[in-house]
């Protein structure tokens, strides 16, 4: 869909509050959203299609090496642990969640090793080449 983004729900949101803070109406979000059937319920974790400011890019830039350690949470983890699942890559138990994780590294290398890296290349740590190919969609924290 074009000019959208994905944002991930955190606790204590709702749809009319996640539609604030894009500047867009429940309907909209519930047209872009179709899967959801009540717009009150909703949950922690789950990726909300939203109107996204011409500003920003279709994917999340790579946030360099040292983003990834475990004292890091971020939503940017959690779309990355989605990707990650969608691209058959997953070492979750319950699923991603915002705070880096030795999940999130098992993961990240069984990626890293789909798409041909070996060794030091894919011990879990995302590298440019390597995030730039999985397409994490820009979220907002």
């Amino acid at each position: 869909m074009e000019n959208t983004q994905f944002y991930v729900v955190k606790r204590g949101d709702n749809l009319t509050k996640i539609a604030s803070m894009f500047h867009v109406t429940l309907d909209q979000i519930l047209e872009w959203n179709p899967e959801i059937e009540n717009p009150d319920i909703i949950h922690p974790g789950q990726r909300i299609r939203v109107a996204a400011p011409e500003m920003h890019g279709e994917f999340e830039p790579f946030p360099g090496p040292d983003f990834f350690q475990s004292s890091v949470t971020s939503p940017v983890i959690e779309a990355m642990g989605f990707r990650l699942i969608e691209e058959e890559c997953s070492a979750y138990a319950g699923g991603p969640d915002s705070q880096w994780s030795e999940a999130d590294r098992k993961s990240y290398a069984m990626w890293q090793r789909k798409l041909g890296f070996t060794g030091h290349e894919a011990d879990g740590t995302p590298g440019r080449k390597s995030w730039e190919r999985l397409h994490v969609p820009a979220v907002f924290e």
